[in-house]
């Protein structure tokens, strides 16, 4: 169990089920969008930088694409590595009481979610018993969805993201806010 859970349990509250999201490359239906846009941004954005510094073009055209250039980079590959690396430090509780959701590093934060007025749930299984449990409703990509649109370890609504037996976990909570 994570100290920073064990940091913030109330009194009496009992720790039913600790996890961490799983590792490695998210790849989720909105990519779809976002990886030819980020292709099309850092192709365009290398493209300009390659042209204004071969040629005699003004030093502020040549230092106008460097924050472009690096921007594509990040959304070609950088925000994968970044979703890898914020996941690494996240770790996940059900109480008896409530649902945590601790990161730990250099943007620590704790969710809080009370069992006895959670929102909807939504479960996403896939077929080897991994999945993810959405505590509220997805928002759409067109909605003002923060940085989680680039990286999933982001998203605005509270997740647990690609945890190992996710039915029985989504099952567990379940149980727990009917008693």
């Amino acid at each position: 169990m994570s100290n920073t859970i064990s940091n913030h349990l109330l009194p009496g509250e009992k720790i039913v089920w600790t996890g961490s999201p799983g590792t490695g490359l998210i790849l989720r239906p909105v990519e779809i969008f976002l990886i030819p846009f980020s292709l099309f941004w850092g192709g365009f954005a290398l493209f300009w930088n390659i042209q204004v510094w071969t040629t005699d073009a003004p030093l502020e055209f040549k230092l106008f694409g460097i924050p472009f250039l690096v921007m594509g980079v990040y959304v070609i590959v950088g925000r994968f590595l970044v979703d890898i690396a914020v996941r690494r430090s996240i770790t996940y509780a059900v109480t008896d009481q409530r649902i945590l959701i601790s990161r730990s590093g250099w943007s620590s934060s704790i969710k809080s979610l009370d069992l006895a007025r959670l929102p909807a749930l939504e479960l996403q299984e896939k077929t080897n018993g991994t999945g993810s449990i959405r505590f509220g409703a997805a928002q759409s990509f067109f909605v003002n969805n923060g940085f989680g649109t680039w990286s999933p370890a982001f998203d605005a609504t509270p997740q647990f993201q690609q945890i190992e037996n996710a039915r029985s976990v989504y099952q567990l909570i379940q149980r727990t806010t009917s008693k």
